[in-house]
């Protein structure tokens, strides 16, 4: 049953390095009609800040949770026509900013992983200490479920999720587990995939974590596809950034981080053949990395918000234009 007490989207979440993100898109936001693309709007927290301290600026917000871009929008409301909220997945940028008429953009942020929103909605099955129906669809209007693909993959599909997106070492194990049981009973809810899992795991283990933590990330991220839809979002937003504009990415696990540090990288050194004498302007480096290596939230903020131990921040001005 939904709640339908009304809710603050300032009160569900708080946003994570919220000043320093502002900091490094600065230069950005202060230019004359400067428009920055939020590709993950949330609650809206970044948002709200950048439009309050640049009145020249426009946003564009994309959120694949309807929920979400209700609350962010009410949030944000009281900036008119300088927010545009659109419906979509952050790797439809072109199609985004085509929706919002715009053409190139000053800056792009990036706040990857679930929010609050959908951690602390039980009935949206991310949360393995909480029983509820096994969604885990960031946009409840379209894909498969968990718990249709708990239902639908072969044994081998699943180890390979669980290894593969969770670095889980009983994957093996859990699959197998997985597959005796919903011959008996379909697995729909998250407790029923807590029991099966802590059943299926050795007691020695059970004391040292809990054995549902990295299979229930696994599955999120096979039900909305996270890993790919990163690996072309970035390059979309670099490919629409003005020559000094800027990208700022938070990635909260491995994998992620791992895809933005490539392809940051890869767009940050020379393309000019080794032992060209003279680099030519088309083989010099699109993009000026801003961070030393990936910056990590303060340790006062770690404190005052869990949520942000394990956010890994990098950024990138763009040096040129692409030939």
């Amino acid at each position: 049953m939904t709640d339908s007490t009304p809710r603050d989207a300032a009160q569900l979440h708080i946003s994570v390095m919220l000043e320093r993100c502002v900091e490094l898109l600065a230069s950005a936001l202060e230019r004359e009609g400067a428009v920055v693309l939020d590709a993950t709007l949330g609650m809206g927290g970044h948002t709200e800040a950048m439009l309050a301290r640049y009145p020249g600026l426009t946003v564009v917000g994309l959120d694949r949770d309807t929920e979400a871009l209700a609350l962010a929008g009410e949030r944000l409301s009281r900036f008119g026509d300088r927010f545009v909220p659109v419906h979509a997945v952050y790797d439809e940028i072109d199609r985004a900013l085509e929706v919002a008429g715009v053409g190139a953009i000053d800056g792009a942020l990036f706040d990857l992983g679930v929010s609050s929103l959908q951690l602390d909605e039980a009935e949206r099955g991310f949360a393995y200490a909480q029983d509820a129906p096994l969604d885990m669809r960031m946009d409840q209007t379209a894909g498969r479920t968990a718990a249709e693909i708990l239902a639908e993959e072969p044994e081998g599909r699943l180890r390979e999720l669980f290894e593969r997106y969770g670095d889980e070492p009983l994957a093996g194990r859990y699959a197998r587990a997985i597959i005796a049981a919903r011959e008996e009973t379909p697995i729909v809810r998250s407790a029923q995939l807590v029991d099966i899992l802590q059943a299926a795991t050795p007691a020695a283990m059970l004391s040292k974590r809990h054995p549902a933590k990295r299979v229930f990330q696994a599955l999120r991220i096979e039900v909305n596809g996270e890993l790919s839809t990163l690996e072309r979002a970035i390059p979309a937003a670099i490919d629409r950034l003005s020559v000094g504009g800027r990208i700022v990415v938070m990635s909260y696990q491995s994998l992620e981080d791992r895809i933005v540090k490539r392809i940051l990288q890869a767009r940050s050194r020379s393309t000019a053949p080794q032992g060209l004498p003279v680099e030519l302007p088309e083989h010099r480096a699109e993009l000026r990395l801003l961070v030393r290596g990936a910056e990590q939230a303060s340790e006062a903020e770690r404190e005052a918000n869990p949520r942000a131990i394990p956010v890994r921040l990098r950024a990138a001005e763009r040096m040129r234009e692409r030939p």
